[in-house]
């Protein structure tokens, strides 16, 4: 990594936002992990409702474990590994629902992204069941209409599911048709190219690899800069009653 100078970085918290890029990237260990770096993205010590890690796996390196009372997605931004014997690469995704169990492998190495929230039950309805998926195969349609903004959903849109996870892709100059203030809270991360958020009444330079964590109601808008596309991939909660209280 190179140093950056006199201390400078993109990197910025507020109690409505966060903006983590990866020169401010610090490892954490985690017990259930071998041969494997975590670096905790965003989790509730921000204010968040999710916790957003990213695993670089060396070869051989493995995960498992218990969900318990949440909820697991993990997207391959690199590489190659095994989620629970189902064989993933780069764009290869898996939700495992609460109460499940999860262990990943990878004999090359990769890089992985999870997305965790505790799963709310809603009286009715069961819990839902392991999804594994690949983003080639998931057709994406344009955002209200804009095939300049292409939008994929990864999961399915059915009520059991409390979190959706989307990828969007901008042609350059792309951007999100008006500025978004929503109930919904994100946890996103940059997967190619660049782009300017808006975040509250700040603009950010945003670039591959950085991570970003967005409160209920913060106003957000993008647009992709540069000549090549920009995308990120980012979790939403979805089809739940406001908590009261």
């Amino acid at each position: 990594m190179i140093p950056t100078p006199l201390g400078t970085t993109r990197t910025v918290v507020r109690p409505f936002y966060a903006l983590i890029a990866p020169d401010s990237h610090v490892p954490s260990v985690e017990p259930a992990w071998t041969e494997t770096t975590a670096y905790v993205l965003v989790s509730a010590g921000m204010g968040a409702r999710l916790t957003q890690t990213l695993y670089v796996m060396d070869p051989g390196g493995r995960g498992a474990g218990r969900t318990h009372a949440d909820e697991h997605f993990y997207y391959v931004v690199e590489g190659a590994c095994a989620v629970n014997g189902h064989e993933l690469k780069d764009g290869g995704f898996a939700y495992i629902p609460a109460g499940g169990t999860f262990e990943l492998t990878s004999k090359a190495g990769a890089r992985v992204l999870l997305f965790a929230k505790k799963y709310e039950v809603l009286p009715g309805l069961a819990v839902p069941e392991a999804v594994f998926g690949d983003e080639d195969k998931v057709k994406s349609e344009p955002f209200l209409g804009d095939p300049a903004a292409q939008l994929q959903a990864l999961l399915p849109d059915r009520p059991e599911f409390d979190m959706a996870v989307n990828i969007f892709t901008y042609d350059p100059g792309g951007t999100l048709p008006f500025v978004e203030c929503h109930i919904m809270e994100h946890g996103m991360f940059i997967l190619e190219g660049a782009g300017v958020y808006k975040l509250g009444e700040d603009w950010h330079p945003v670039a591959k690899g950085d991570a970003l964590w967005l409160a209920p109601y913060c106003p957000q808008w993008f647009v992709a800069m540069g000549k090549t596309r920009a995308r990120y991939i980012y979790y939403k909660d979805v089809n739940r009653a406001p908590r009261l209280g």
